[in-house]
């Protein structure tokens, strides 16, 4: 264990050297308190194993594999895993190719927590190597032309049509989704990704580089994570915009706090969480810790609830994920309506988007976010996409929808010029 002076140029240090491999991950607090969280950054590199694979067997192979190697292991899971579980499909276009699950055991593991830096796998010499590692400075990226999916026109007849089926009584609430993407975009992911995190940090802010693909991610919200036996689901429902007046800003928040509207939205899905949460729990161990928190980032305010519950010991650990996924923000109530609906009305496979990255340790402990506000990136075919949505209800205004979108693409568009 090693104290460093200079945190954030050793980070970038370190993440440029860890770029080199193939395979590469860093999961980023930007130093936010988090009391489930176990470091303020991780950086895995390079592959002593890797699982890669699709929906059909993926979530058995995953636990396969844990249990073939029982160390450090980073991965993510596609949106699309819903398949595997529900008797759903994704048929929408997809021009990014992630694989829809990939995991992978670092050769290199590097966790710093308060101010001093631990190599957890690998050599201590690793440290010297980063401190001499050379990188130039890049010039400033140009502007690049981003396009939506879909028309404002055509986004807001699309939430009038879902607001119909809630009406109709088919769904009570659904996350809605628009893609903004730009091809034949050549940029570079990381120096993208430091300004996205410079722009926006954010307490599961992440990279992740897997051969041509790349999760540039500035996200705010935690899927779920295990500390020994108790497991924490941490959902977002209810954005505002930040003000640079204090005292505006401090009104908006509690204006936010207080909003009817957004509280329906959030606690419908608290009793969603709480609903996949029972399926792993000891009976009568679920319980909302924190119910419609205030949180602020760089661009917005959110309305966070934390729901955690005791593991049931008859209930293998990562099937815990897999009884949670994909998360209720994302998806909306009933679920799997929801999620039926989901397919119908956007107009991009979701992949990667909307579904999780993280770590699992030696221990069985876990964390995973939820891969919202993140750009994502195909070098070899050089496309580019971000999505963003929210919830709709049946008080929600499509206009104002719109417009949390575009405040939730904001730091992204920053990003590229717009």
């Amino acid at each position: 264990m090693k104290t460093i002076q200079n945190i954030f140029d050793f980070k970038q240090k370190a993440l440029h050297w860890a770029n080199q491999f193939e395979v590469c991950c860093l999961l980023d607090s930007n130093q936010y308190a988090d009391p489930y969280g176990k470091y303020d950054f991780l950086i895995a590199a390079d592959v002593q194993a890797q699982l890669k694979c699709a929906s059909g067997t993926a979530f058995e192979q995953l636990k396969i594999f844990y249990e073939n190697h029982k160390k450090w292991s980073f991965g993510f899971l596609s949106y699309d895993l819903k398949n595997e579980i529900e008797d759903l499909q994704s048929n929408h276009a997809d021009h990014l190719n992630f694989p829809e699950l990939f995991f992978f055991v670092p050769k290199y593991l590097i966790a710093h927590k308060d101010g001093k830096t631990e190599i957890l796998v690998g050599d201590d010499a690793i440290l010297e190597e980063i401190n001499n590692f050379k990188f130039e400075n890049e010039m400033p990226p140009k502007a690049i032309n981003i396009h939506s999916k879909f028309s404002k026109k055509t986004y807001i007849e699309k939430v009038e049509a879902l607001k119909n089926h809630i009406i109709r009584g088919d769904i009570y609430e659904v996350n809605f989704c628009q893609e903004f993407f730009a091809e034949n975009a050549a940029i570079n992911p990381l120096q993208t990704f430091s300004l996205l995190n410079e722009v926006s940090p954010t307490p599961f802010a992440g990279y992740f580089k897997i051969d041509q693909h790349y999760i540039l991610s500035a996200t705010p919200e935690r899927f779920v994570c295990k500390r020994g036996a108790k497991l924490i689901s941490q959902p977002i429902k209810g954005t505002a915009k930040r003000s640079a007046n204090l005292l505006e800003d401090k009104l908006i928040k509690s204006q936010l706090r207080n909003d009817i509207k957004e509280q329906s939205e959030n606690v419908m899905i608290v009793d969603l969480v709480r609903h996949d949460l029972t399926k792993s729990a000891v009976r009568g161990s679920v319980k909302v810790d924190e119910l419609f928190g205030i949180y602020s980032f760089p661009q917005v305010h959110q309305m966070i609830s934390t729901i955690s519950c005791d593991l049931n010991s008859d209930v293998y650990f990562l099937d815990a994920i897999k009884n949670a996924f994909p998360m209720g923000s994302m998806t909306g109530a009933p679920k799997v309506k929801a999620m039926r609906l989901i397919e119908e009305y956007e107009e991009t496979k979701r992949g990667v988007y909307s579904g999780s990255f993280g770590y699992i340790d030696p221990a069985g402990d876990f964390d995973f976010n939820v891969i919202i506000r993140s750009i994502l990136y195909n070098s070899a075919n050089q496309y580019l996409s971000f999505q963003v949505g929210g919830a709709i209800t049946y008080e929600c205004d499509p206009e104002k929808e719109y417009e949390e979108c575009m405040l939730k693409a904001s730091a992204m568009l920053k990003v590229f010029g717009g």
